[in-house]
């Protein structure tokens, strides 16, 4: 069988990156790699290190389009050499008609000026593409999850506990207004497998056969609500929580504030501190 060149363009495309271009600390360490490490590609991504290893050595040649599409969003690939990826790994490059997961250049600015505030990046099925260092430092670690365990909708009714506190009444609006606005996506993007694939997993949870059946198409995120976040660290945070919606790249950009001179304010400044102190160690 022939080689596949997606290993080697991989290989190169992150070697030519600066970590710090992407948010990786490196400190005052002397680096033998040049460009990103194997695992600060695979954290940056949402993939194990050994799988990417894999994918470089032409040892895992069937990547699927989600994980071309982290590779790409990772490395920051322009859209010609995104398309490349898509090609080497034997997918068409996503079009009209697949939910956009791509973080625009302009998009990504906005979030590299927000390297202190919490935030992070769903796309419009609600899957996590992205989330800074302050978010982590906040909201626990989401380097780990893996397929469904980065859809919202999956997490709030199948899925562990978060450190968000909510009144069941409060629990309720909120998953009625992820699921109905989940129902409004699938009715744009009638013809996305990975989508399809989504729903699929998500009819397993009675509750969620219940709200699409039932449930309002309403804004999952009211801009201006608040949220009450128990830290493990440094006690319950509360913080205004805006979602800032990308409407050209149906994106939606999650950000976490407090009123400046509050002991909300403080407690969200310890909590980062304490958070990204660890994550960069």
């Amino acid at each position: 069988m022939e080689p596949s060149p997606f290993g080697p363009t991989l290989r190169r495309w992150r070697e030519r990156v600066a970590p710090e271009s992407v948010g990786v600390h490196v400190g005052g360490t002397r680096r033998r790699t040049a460009g990103l490490r194997r695992e600060e590609l695979a954290g940056l991504a949402g993939i194990s290190a050994d799988y990417l290893t894999r994918l470089e050595q032409g040892r895992s040649r069937t990547p699927s389009a989600q994980v071309v599409e982290a590779l790409a969003r990772a490395l920051r690939l322009s859209d010609a050499e995104r398309d490349v990826l898509h090609q080497q790994a034997g997918h068409a490059a996503p079009g009209h008609d697949v939910v956009p997961t791509r973080i625009t250049p302009s998009v990504q600015r906005l979030l590299d000026r927000l390297t202190h505030t919490p935030v992070a990046v769903f796309d419009a099925t609600w899957n996590l593409l992205v989330a800074n260092a302050p978010y982590e430092a906040v909201m626990g670690a989401t380097s780990s999850w893996r397929g469904v365990e980065r859809n919202a909708v999956w997490r709030h009714l199948a899925g562990p506990a978060s450190r968000v506190v909510m009144a069941p009444e409060q629990r309720a609006e909120l998953e009625s207004g992820l699921v109905g606005e989940l129902r409004l996506t699938a009715s744009r993007y009638p013809a996305d497998r990975t989508l399809a694939r989504l729903l699929g997993e998500l009819r397993r949870i009675p509750r969620f056969v219940a709200l699409w059946d039932s449930a309002d198409p309403a804004p999952a995120e009211q801009p201006g609500k608040s949220k009450t976040i128990a830290h493990p660290a440094v006690g319950p945070i509360t913080l205004a929580c805006d979602t800032l919606v990308v409407a050209t790249d149906d994106l939606r950009i999650m950000v976490y504030t407090a009123e400046p001179g509050t002991e909300d304010d403080e407690r969200l400044a310890l909590a980062i501190v304490l958070g990204t102190q660890v994550l960069v160690d």
